[in-house]
């Protein structure tokens, strides 16, 4: 039989750091000061404890000594007078006294006090003050246990049902056993016990309420510095003009929580002006690469216009001039569709609006995969779209381009016979449309996902440039989405790869 190992279990210091770590600062902080409190409170109540009881059982063993010496003096009799010939007598013979039950009431003696004698091991006498004991056979045996040595030891007595102090004193071949009751000494310890309970209860509970406003109101500068990191972090920081207004306010630099507002203001000072440096170049960068392809547009049409031009001369042309003049149709057409690609994201990355009016998304489908058949017929196209039309507000020459460049891309980078499925249809919660491409092609490698929407990202450089891309596609489906409110993600693997392009529905169908 195979056993199973366990876990080791964590040590209490283990279980207390993770406790710690998974409370607030104010939290841990409440907990070390009635922890630290309550090991204060424990340390007074136990001294005060072991003092208060040393001090009682002081007192005790003094009593007791006393009244030991009362019994002795009273067994042994009074001392001899000089020329007395015999002891006085009583009026019932000899000396009262020098019976040992007789001496339990000697005067002096306090209420309880116990009195024994033993002779050869056997109780002889036993009794309290001012009334009779009968002992049991456990306290005769307890008794004859008990060393005759003068020192107090504290014991029960089963018969009188209570804790007694006693002490055994030799007198001849008799011990003489005195005992004090310290039933009184422990009702007060159990008095000073409840009184200290309740006490230092009453201090944790009071120094919890107290502290607990005092940590609260001591971290409100840190509170602020937090709530401040906050709305900075739900500001559009990735691109555009951000303005940081959010400072934390009361930063007094002669505290440690001060010194952190005061240092977190200086970093978001820092950081709005990196984020204005580099708005002004993604402004100027927008400028140039929308002057760059707007100026590029006359001069790419009259290449191009020559070039046809020329290929229409009645003559004969040498092969390699007629070779010359395709070539230079083909990359001045290839070169006119990048100069419209980065015009058109230059425009978006101004926040040109788009037009804003319903496009029914099923009939778009069927248009943009009717154009994508005709342009793979070796493909297998099939379409999952809804019995009726799907509405929503947008610009539909850039949504068509958008699910265009998506099918595009699918019928360049994968191989004949691949199976691509336009699905369309509402969002859970009927909120939002869900566009989707899917094709079941080799994949997109793993390490170019993250980075698959960003410019003149290429799979496949050489088989990319051959079949004329730009490599802005992709990068141009993002924009036009954002544009629109929207979101595309993409999820690959060999075998499946999906764009999901999500549209918010408009609130009333049009």
């Amino acid at each position: 039989m195979t056993s199973v190992p366990t876990a080791p279990r964590a040590s209490p210091a283990g279980r207390l750091r993770r406790w710690l770590a998974g409370r607030t600062l104010r939290g841990r902080l409440i907990a070390g000061l009635l922890a630290l409190l309550f090991v204060a409170c424990a340390a007074v109540g136990v001294v005060t404890y072991l003092a208060l009881r040393g001090f009682l059982l002081g007192q005790l063993d003094d009593q007791l000594t006393a009244a030991s010496h009362l019994y002795e003096d009273c067994v042994n009799g009074p001392p001899a007078r000089p020329n007395d010939d015999q002891q006085p007598q009583g009026p019932q013979g000899p000396y009262p006294q020098h019976d040992p039950a007789s001496c339990a009431n000697t005067p002096g003696q306090a209420q309880s006090t116990f009195s024994a004698a033993l002779n050869s091991g056997i109780v002889t006498a036993a009794r309290i003050t001012h009334g009779t004991c009968h002992l049991s056979v456990a306290d005769d045996v307890a008794l004859e246990r008990l060393p005759a040595n003068g020192h107090p030891y504290t014991d029960r007595i089963y018969s009188l049902n209570a804790d007694y102090r006693l002490m055994a004193v030799r007198d001849g071949s008799t011990i003489l056993v005195s005992g004090v009751p310290v039933g009184s000494m422990i009702t007060t310890l159990h008095d000073v016990e409840l009184t200290e309970v309740i006490v230092f209860s009453a201090a944790l509970l009071l120094t919890g309420v107290i502290g607990t406003g005092w940590v609260r109101l001591s971290l409100r500068p840190l509170r602020r510095v937090s709530a401040t990191a906050a709305e900075v972090t739900g500001l559009p920081l990735a691109s555009g003009e951000v303005d940081l207004p959010h400072r934390v306010p009361d930063a007094d630099p002669r505290t440690e929580v001060g010194q952190l507002g005061a240092a977190f203001n200086r970093m978001l000072g820092h950081v709005e002006s990196a984020l204005a440096r580099r708005h002004a170049s993604e402004a100027r960068l927008r400028t140039f690469a929308a002057d760059a392809s707007h100026e590029l547009r006359t001069p790419l049409a009259a290449i191009r216009g020559y070039a046809e031009l020329a290929s229409r001369y009645s003559g004969t042309l040498p092969p390699e001039v007629e070779h010359a003049l395709a070539r230079v149709e083909s990359e001045s057409a290839r070169m006119s569709a990048l100069v419209e690609d980065l015009l058109l994201l230059a425009r978006l990355d101004a926040g040109r609006p788009l037009e804003s009016a319903p496009v029914d998304l099923t009939r778009l489908a069927i248009d943009a995969t009717s154009d994508a058949r005709v342009a793979g017929p070796d493909h297998r196209w099939q379409l999952d779209l809804p019995h009726g039309p799907l509405l929503v507000r947008g610009d539909e020459q850039r949504l068509h381009q958008v699910l265009a460049n998506l099918l595009s891309n699918a019928r360049t980078h994968t191989p004949p016979g691949t199976t691509v499925t336009v699905a369309l249809g509402p969002a859970a919660g009927h909120t939002a449309a869900e566009l989707s491409v899917t094709d079941d092609g080799p994949g997109i490698p793993a390490e170019l996902q993250a980075d698959v929407f960003e410019r003149f990202v290429r799979g496949d450089s050489s088989r990319s440039r051959e079949a004329g891309s730009t490599g802005l596609g992709l990068a141009i489906v993002a924009a036009v989405i954002a544009a629109h409110h929207g979101t595309v993600t993409v999820s690959s693997r060999p075998g499946h790869t999906r764009f999901l392009i999500t549209l918010p529905l408009p609130h009333a169908p049009a």
